[in-house]
């Protein structure tokens, strides 16, 4: 895939204080090798490749106390555009847009419960060239305790339409642009799965051939199993931490 819709999730990127031991971890897990970007400037952003096309990135954090994150970049045609509908819908600009290199101009941004986020609009990097292949981004989906916030909040920034679905034992949120599902929404599970603090945030989901054996394999590589696996009606799904702490799932599609 050479380019990916705008409105429609398109990378994902790794901000760590690790950058060696995430260059460790994600390869063993997933069978990534990795390019460093040659500039000084770039403080070793690292694009992640399965099979020689790119799927992820990992950079340094923005602020020295910036947690571990993985984040979901959603393409457009204008970043300067979107920071306007996110200021106007009661959301936060973060970083305000600005060029890449000759990459892209991205921007980062917070909804109205807290859920970090980004755009991109993309020059000679067009975001991630393969999807829904282990190995591969495969989904997005917002976790708050605000769905209904997030409702008005992304259908003024993006034209997304929610669809709900069962999805026992909550309700689970389809996001529809044209056409296309592009994303999901769900409440924080209530259970004791997720730790109380964790905040409104965008969950990143590679595909993988085998869940539980990722999900073993990354805890023999220094990670964490958060939400063991377990059968969803999309796949078989688990919540995993790297590391140094952050927060990513993988998912085995079904056949």
């Amino acid at each position: 895939m050479s380019s990916v819709p705008s409105g429609t999730p398109c990378w994902t990127d790794l901000a760590t204080p690790d950058l060696a031991g995430a260059r460790r971890f994600y390869p063993e897990l997933f069978g990534w090798t990795d390019r460093v970007a040659p500039q000084p400037e770039a403080a070793g952003y690292t694009t992640f490749l399965r099979d020689g096309r790119a799927v992820a990135g990992a950079g340094p954090p923005a602020t020295p106390d910036q947690v571990p994150i993985w984040s979901t970049y959603v393409a457009t045609d204008d970043a300067g555009l979107v920071s306007t509908r996110v200021a106007e819908a009661g959301g936060q600009v973060l970083v305000a847009p600005f060029d890449v290199f000759d990459q892209g101009r991205m921007a980062v941004f917070a909804d109205p419960a807290g859920a970090v986020f980004s755009v991109w609009q993309p020059m000679a990097h067009r975001g991630a060239e393969v999807f829904n292949v282990p190995g591969a981004m495969s989904w997005n989906e917002l976790i708050t305790p605000d769905p209904e916030g997030a409702k008005v909040f992304y259908e003024l920034v993006f034209g997304w339409h929610p669809e709900e679905q069962s999805a026992e034992p909550v309700t689970y949120t389809a996001w529809r642009l044209g056409e296309r599902i592009v994303a999901g929404m769900m409440p924080p599970l209530l259970a004791d799965d997720f730790p109380d603090d964790l905040p409104a945030y965008w969950a990143v989901y590679f595909a993988v051939a085998d869940a539980d054996a990722t999900a073993t394999r990354a805890a023999e590589l220094g990670g964490t199993v958060l939400v063991p696996p377990r059968d969803t009606s999309q796949g078989r799904v688990a919540a995993l931490r790297d590391p140094r702490g952050a927060l990513f799932s993988v998912i085995a599609l079904p056949g």
